[in-house]
């Protein structure tokens, strides 16, 4: 009645489907459903589940926390004492108080960091062609275009799927309208960004980044992002690495119950959605 599947789960095509005449729900305990889905799920009626919205929550923190380290200049400031510095660039510290955050994308992941982010005294730019002006107050975010979004913000955080339309969005063009120490931070996919656009642009020092995920994976040993010390990369361990995939456990257990219970299961993915989520 019930599959569990998770990464490394071939997709469940007609083959698979046929051994299974009595299922009902798939729940994907990983991230996005698409190398699972098939065109034979929907019209059988079976309900699909994914637990992309609790590995969204470690994502979005990761975000968080790069964006704090973004404004405080921890690297920078790191590398000056271990030089034998101190506070050669303290002046280039900012609180999170009254600057501009912009957030592009507001799926699961783009929604937790703006709750994160009303923690704090900023203000809230998003860039989401499919949130509406009315959605966008209800989540209390400013809806701009990309290019005032790039040009107005302290920190630029990506949280867009990886589609056709949002392959190498940010590019040469808009990475030079940032302001001279923005930081942009991918958490997402590194497809979003035109890689040797950025490396161009971070050579000059004029911006930082701060790197969760590249395109490809791993990114090879003599990349130019490695040679850059205002490119912070991580191994892509924004979401679930270690302890929580727990997380992920539980809302694949409260999904069960939800459907058990014949209540509303968080995370439902519905057939239309398929186009425009990662």
């Amino acid at each position: 009645d019930i599959a569990i599947t998770s990464w490394g789960t071939p997709s469940l095509d007609k083959d698979i489907l046929d051994t299974a005449p009595n299922l009902k729900l798939i729940i994907h305990a990983a991230g996005s459903v698409k190398p699972i889905m098939s065109d034979q799920i929907f019209p059988r009626g079976i309900r699909v589940v994914s637990c992309a919205n609790a590995i969204g929550i470690g994502v979005a923190e990761t975000a968080l926390g790069l964006t704090i380290i973004s404004v405080k200049n921890v690297k920078e400031l790191d590398t000056d004492i271990h030089n034998g510095e101190w506070a050669k660039n303290k002046m280039k510290t900012k609180e999170m108080y009254g600057i501009n955050i912009g957030v592009v994308g507001a799926g699961w992941v783009g929604r937790h960091f703006i709750k994160l982010l009303k923690n704090f005294h900023v203000n809230i730019l998003l860039y989401d062609p499919f949130v509406s002006e009315e959605q966008a107050k209800e989540l209390g975010v400013k809806k701009v275009e990309l290019d005032e979004l790039m040009r107005s913000s302290e920190v630029v955080s990506l949280h867009a799927p990886s589609l056709p339309a949002t392959n190498k969005m940010i590019n040469r063009s808009n990475l030079k309208l940032m302001k001279d120490g923005a930081t942009l931070i991918n958490t997402a996919r590194g497809s979003l960004i035109d890689e040797e656009a950025l490396y161009e642009e971070c050579k000059t020092g004029r911006i930082k980044a701060c790197l969760d995920v590249t395109d490809p994976e791993p990114p090879a040993v003599d990349h130019p992002f490695r040679t850059l010390p205002n490119i912070i990369m991580t191994p892509h361990i924004a979401g679930a690495v270690t302890n929580g995939r727990f997380r992920i456990g539980l809302y694949t257990v409260q999904a069960i119950e939800s459907f058990i219970n014949k209540e509303p299961i968080l995370g439902e993915v519905k057939e239309e959605q398929l186009a425009t989520i990662a």
